[in-house]
């Protein structure tokens, strides 16, 4: 059973909100100054722990069934965060009776400055996560000020006069998180590039396309382990074009440990990389990530790549070992931007024994819509295993169409396409 998102958070925030109003009078329970003092609580808890899902550990990523699920909770720990943060901004946490203390003394002046820096640190990091406008070179660096700000925060609630004491249930329960979270962050920020698995690569071979390119990396020394389907963080070893960025790896295993990587140009960095590599330039790999493997105990399989969401099912193809007479692969693509060609990938699936649909025309196509439905009618709906990789768009319109046949949600395996 894979953790879900809300389940977490609302753990979180359930166990916040129980062991801090513990400590305060019963019947103050139900004041505003017990719920901004309880949502301050949960709000720092939840920014711990998106702190420790984004170190990016292996048994983290095993909970959530894959590393864009924990940065899909990652990103709504941080969301509700702001909101729990903001319910203890808005009203006074605390009232004249209760006995309070503060962990660590400082002068007033400099508590109160903590106190509002924290709030704001908060609300920074959550506006550059969710700002898409920001180039990536800018807010990777920009993003590593979270853990920074992180101990403002920490600063904030060890200075705070409450009714919490470290030794208290609440007081133990804020330690735990809040070290696991300084922790992960230390790891992501200052260990992360020496002691995550990764590899050194050379570019062996690039062939262009219509704004992409297909990258063959050959290790240097040793090779990453993967199974086809999931992806590694590629940073190439060239000024200008060191960022890290996740790709998904479009190749199967191999006795040399070759690595290639669909790319195409979708933002500022996939620009420059396409333009600049050359054949020689080195790079590490930080891999594998990714719980996207084929299911192969399906009777029927359908396949849905949209765009460079192809690029998971091209790696299932290259998998010799495995048969393909049960898979439907459905090609999302624009015209003059098919990459790899259609050509290319019908005759790949045809050495397979895969059928290959391709649709230039959307996911209202005729062409997708008929075969799709006639898959289920000659399998039986509760065959039907679906593993899709592409844009959130064609992922609505895809659980439309599976309603409409009957195929049950829970046969639906995918990947988040976005990490940003």
């Amino acid at each position: 059973m894979q953790l879900k998102s809300w389940q977490l958070v609302l753990a979180i925030v359930v166990i916040s909100f129980m062991l801090t109003l513990a400590e305060v009078p019963s019947a103050d329970r139900f004041t505003t100054a017990a719920i901004s003092l309880s949502s301050g609580v949960a709000a720092l808890s939840l920014m711990a722990v998106a702190a420790l899902l984004g170190a990016r550990w292996g048994f983290i990523e095993t909970c959530f069934g894959g590393l864009d699920s924990v940065y899909q909770t990652h990103k709504w720990l941080g969301i509700w965060a702001l909101v729990f943060a903001s319910l203890h901004f808005l009203f006074k946490a605390g009232i004249k009776e209760w006995e309070v203390a503060a962990i660590i003394t400082l002068a007033p002046d400099l508590t109160r400055l903590v106190r509002q820096l924290s709030y704001v640190a908060l609300v920074f990091i959550i506006m550059l996560a969710l700002n898409r406008n920001i180039p990536y070179n800018v807010w990777r660096w920009w993003h590593k000020l979270s853990g920074p700000l992180f101990l403002i925060v920490i600063v904030h609630w060890l200075s705070f006069k409450s009714p919490i004491a470290l030794t208290s249930p609440a007081g133990l329960w804020l330690a735990f998180v809040v070290m696991l979270g300084v922790v992960a962050a230390a790891y992501k920020l200052l260990l992360y590039r020496f002691v995550s698995n990764h590899a050194e690569y050379e570019v062996a071979g690039i062939s262009p396309g219509a704004g992409a390119v297909h990258m063959q990396l050959a290790p240097v020394g040793k090779a990453i382990d993967f199974e086809p389907g999931q992806f590694g963080f590629l940073r190439m070893k060239e000024e200008g074009l060191r960022e890290p960025h996740p790709f998904t790896i479009a190749s199967a295993k191999s006795e040399d440990g070759r690595v290639d990587f669909l790319i195409r140009s979708l933002g500022d960095y996939t620009e420059r990389l396409i333009a600049n590599t050359k054949v020689g330039m080195r790079a590490d790999i930080y891999a594998p990530y990714g719980r996207f493997k084929r299911l192969q105990s399906a009777k029927r399989e359908v396949w849905i790549g949209g765009g460079v969401g192809i690029s998971p099912f091209v790696a299932w193809l290259k998998d010799e070992v495995n048969h393909f007479d049960k898979v439907t692969l459905f090609y999302f693509y624009t015209p003059g931007r098919d990459f790899p060609a259609v050509e290319l990938m019908r005759e790949i699936a045809q050495q397979r024994g895969a059928e290959l649909v391709p649709v230039a025309d959307g996911p209202a196509s005729a062409a997708f819509v008929r075969r799709f439905a006639e898959i289920a009618g000659e399998a039986g709906p509760a065959e039907v295993e679906v593993s899709f990789c592409g844009p959130k768009g064609l992922l609505n319109n895809l659980q439309g169409q599976m309603r409409e046949n009957g195929i049950p949600e829970s046969n639906l395996r995918h990947e988040y396409f976005e990490f940003r």
